[in-house]
């Protein structure tokens, strides 16, 4: 399976729970970032993800707070570099007795420290960035030596029995055919799946590396068609969408966020406002608005954390969009 068959009954689950309840919007993954320290300062992070102070990072019992708030059978741990967050070990063993799944997302530097404290266990998956190959994932983490760090630990962690992923994002300089190398060493290594998203342009990173709406269709084209070859974990339909072949509205509710300044409205990229309570956030975030992808911070916006989730909540209104989405799981 693509993913462990938990995490889409756990999905199907809560879906059907909301729906009962007649809850129109409700998140599917909690983006969590106990900490804005981070060990790099990677192109395209914005400053306050490299910057922070450790001091200034959520307790464990705001973490697990945020986890019941939130709901989410997805637990998403980013930050910030979660393998610095001194009580990352507590904070997955305790999300995991709640039943979720744990993903964390690392650059790889410090995860001997995860190994030595953790264990595998199918409610956790280790994902790992990785932005191409050696050269060009050291530029983008602007530091030599990360790339075949990144490696070694992928090579350890599926050693020592733990679901291993990777990230990706296409920026405007990166080069599809070195993509496909990328894909084809995880592949060899035993990677269980790879996730891709695009870099795009918004008002806070004026930045040249970043892709415009129809750059993003041009190199996601490509990789839709990868995606027949490897073992992607990005949904075909988002790939298709991405590459300009469907479209969705937004689901900025799905992928909720808590930082150290708060929860952050209206989404995941996007801070207009962090709000101190989850109630304030709920009821004090124009959901209709943000939907509607009518802000100029949108228009180029491509990204999986609005639109894997409005893959979630509006395919199961098309039957060859359910067959296709089950195929795709099933593979």
């Amino acid at each position: 399976m693509r993913y462990p068959l938990h995490v889409a009954t756990d999905m199907m689950k809560w879906q059907v729970k909301n729906k009962l309840q007649g809850r129109k919007r409700y998140p599917v993954v909690l983006m969590l970032e106990p900490l804005y320290t981070c060990n790099l300062a990677c192109v395209g992070c914005t400053p306050e993800r490299h910057t922070g102070d450790l001091k200034d990072r959520l307790s464990l019992g705001e973490s697990l707070q945020a986890v019941e708030e939130a709901g989410a059978p997805v637990v998403s741990i980013c930050g910030g570099e979660p393998t610095i967050y001194p009580e990352l070990p507590e904070l997955i063993a305790e999300t995991i007795a709640r039943k979720r799944h744990v993903i964390v997302c690392t650059n790889g530097i410090l995860l001997e420290r995860l190994f030595q404290k953790t264990k595998p266990h199918e409610r956790l998956t280790l994902n790992i960035h990785l932005d191409g190959m050696r050269e060009t994932h050291d530029f983008v983490c602007a530091r030599d030596g990360v790339f075949d760090k990144a490696i070694e630990m992928i090579q350890v962690g599926k050693k020592l029995g733990y679901t291993v992923c990777t990230n990706t994002t296409v920026f405007r300089e990166t080069s599809m055919a070195e993509i496909e190398e990328m894909f084809k060493l995880l592949t060899g290594l035993g990677i269980d799946n790879m996730l891709v998203s695009p870099g795009y342009h918004y008002e806070a990173l004026q930045d040249h590396h970043f892709l415009f709406r129809q750059e993003i269709h041009q190199k996601f084209k490509r990789v839709l068609a990868l995606s027949k070859q490897y073992r992607l974990g990005s949904t075909p339909l988002f790939l298709q969408f991405a590459a300009g072949e469907r479209d969705y509205p937004c689901t900025p509710w799905g992928n909720v966020t808590r930082t150290p300044f708060g929860w952050k409205g209206p989404c995941y990229l996007i801070g207009e406002k962090y709000f101190k309570t989850w109630d304030e956030f709920w009821t004090g975030v124009d959901w209709e608005y943000w939907e509607k992808r009518e802000d100029p911070r949108c228009h180029d916006c491509l990204m999986h954390s609005g639109f894997e989730a409005s893959v979630a909540r509006t395919f199961p209104e098309s039957s060859k969009d359910m067959w296709t989405m089950a195929r795709w799981m099933f593979s």
